[in-house]
């Protein structure tokens, strides 16, 4: 039964709807809070920061449910991204901890008739399920009440998709490289784009969801790519369900796999210091190879072709009101994601870009150590100015070693330029046309260097923006965000 006190802090949000709803005529302001958050503060406290502290005007959240666990049982929070994260604490303490080991179960009872037949089943709930999973629709509801656009967020290629570090990709399912190996090492679990049995799941999955959380505006799609957080994403996808796919869209597996032999013998062993020179010299900044054309022109297809299985599911489940709002890398990291910012009209409601900048710094690290010990020789200096170019990760030549691109520590600015982060957003936009562009910042991350980033994305666009996510917004991160989108 609902106390009094319910009824009187349900009344007070919905006082605040007017101005939110004002404040919703112009760009957006988001903010991801994950399920767990609302199990540790309590769903008054999050949405009373939400709304109070930050000036926000829409909430993502997940269909999960979380508790403690041990390091046997369960994972980190926050996630470990290949060990590289490892340095990660949380802003805002979780169950009283900047960083523990937990576990996840889903937060409804799927509907298993949708699944029948399907090679990817949901988890079926636990007492963990019963206990607490009940907080999220509540959430949805009393967010929704508050007047804030409410989304869910999940995985599209990931089943069960409803938390990105877990992931039951089957090995037959995965993507290859050219020689018919999965990746030794990854940070994301996606499966492969082509295969027929990841779209049926995340087809029904989004159908499910959409009925057992029907006030949601939308979902926000994690991963609808091939993250490239390796060097090896180049290289893939040769799986045999890509091998069909390309068949059927008129692209010749074999030339793109014997393409993508031949560059990755070019850049891991016949590198030189002159191909450095030439490239700097040239002042470009395109990363594009003739080698890699119809690869990533094919892996676009492929994302393509997702995002619209996902459009279609839920029109024909009479979801046509329910955005889809992707999450995608920026430039130039998209060209190898396969994530194209052009042509969505009639399929997603906006995208959301990336503006990850820890992970920028991790990535060109795993790129540049991998490179150097392929290639001996190689200038270190003429690699790290190569790779910041190709990037766009700097203002000028960026830093000078290696070692200097690393996951930043909780408190360690983030290695990236203010120009460079708006001119990413300015790019995306400029070619998804009509297309609303939301800049996606984290909050990871010191007060001062947060307010940098977030004031150079922001700034670079007109849609508003997202931040990933609520676990590393202090309350001064919050009055940085409302202050920002004043």
């Amino acid at each position: 039964m609902q106390t009094r006190r319910h009824f009187t802090r349900t009344a007070a949000f919905a006082t605040l709807a007017g101005a939110v709803r004002a404040e919703k005529a112009g760009a957006l302001i988001g903010i991801t809070v994950l399920p767990e958050f609302v199990q540790s503060e309590g769903i008054d406290r999050v949405l009373r920061n939400l709304i109070d502290r930050a000036g926000a005007n829409a909430v993502t959240t997940s269909p999960y449910v979380m508790e403690p666990a041990d390091e046997k049982t369960g994972g980190r929070e926050p996630p470990i991204d290949a060990g590289a994260g490892s340095v990660r604490l949380l802003d805002r303490p979780l169950f009283g901890r900047r960083e523990l080991w937990v576990r996840t179960a889903p937060a409804f009872t799927p509907d298993a008739r949708l699944y029948a037949g399907l090679r990817y089943q949901p988890p079926a709930p636990d007492n963990l399920t019963k206990r607490e999973g009940a907080r999220v629709s509540e959430f949805v509801k009393q967010a929704k009440a508050a007047g804030l656009k409410v989304y869910l967020q999940v995985q599209a290629a990931s089943p069960p998709g409803y938390r990105v570090q877990f992931s039951g990709v089957q090995d037959e399912d995965q993507p290859r490289l050219f020689d018919g190996t999965v990746p030794t090492r990854r940070v994301d679990k996606n499966g492969s784009l082509a295969s027929p049995h990841i779209l049926a799941y995340m087809a029904v999955m989004l159908v499910d969801l959409a009925r057992q959380y029907p006030q949601i505006d939308g979902f926000r799609l994690d991963w609808p790519e091939y993250p490239p957080y390796f060097l090896d994403a180049l290289f893939v996808d040769y799986s045999a369900h890509a091998r069909a796919a390309a068949q059927r869209l008129g692209f010749s597996m074999d030339a793109m796999q014997a393409d993508a032999r031949k560059l990755h013998t070019r850049l891991l062993g016949r590198l030189t210091n002159r191909d450095l020179e030439g490239f700097l010299a040239s002042g470009s900044r395109d990363p594009g190879h003739p080698l890699l054309a119809d690869a990533l022109a094919f892996r676009a297809k492929l994302v393509r072709e997702l995002l619209a299985h996902a459009r279609q599911a839920l029109d024909e489940a009479g979801a046509a009101h329910v955005e889809i709002v992707p999450n995608a890398f920026p430039p130039p990291w998209n060209l190898v994601s396969g994530f194209a910012f052009d042509g969505w009209a009639k399929t997603i409601a906006g995208v959301s870009v990336k503006e990850y900048a820890m992970h920028w710094a991790m990535m060109l690290r795993f790129y540049g150590d991998t490179l150097l010990a392929a290639n001996p020789g190689l200038d270190e200096a003429l690699l790290v100015r190569t790779l910041v170019r190709v990037l766009d990760m700097a203002d000028d030549d960026g830093l000078a070693h290696l070692k200097d691109y690393h996951y930043p520590e909780p408190d360690e600015p983030h290695p990236c330029g203010t120009r460079a982060l708006a001119r990413k957003i300015g790019q995306a936009q400029k070619a998804a046309g009509n297309t609303p562009v939301f800049a996606l910042a984290h909050g990871y991350g010191p007060p001062d260097d947060f307010r940098r980033r977030l004031a150079a994305a922001h700034g670079a666009g007109t849609h508003g923006f997202w931040i990933n996510r609520y676990g590393y917004l202090s309350d001064e991160k919050l009055a940085i965000v409302r202050e920002t989108a004043r």
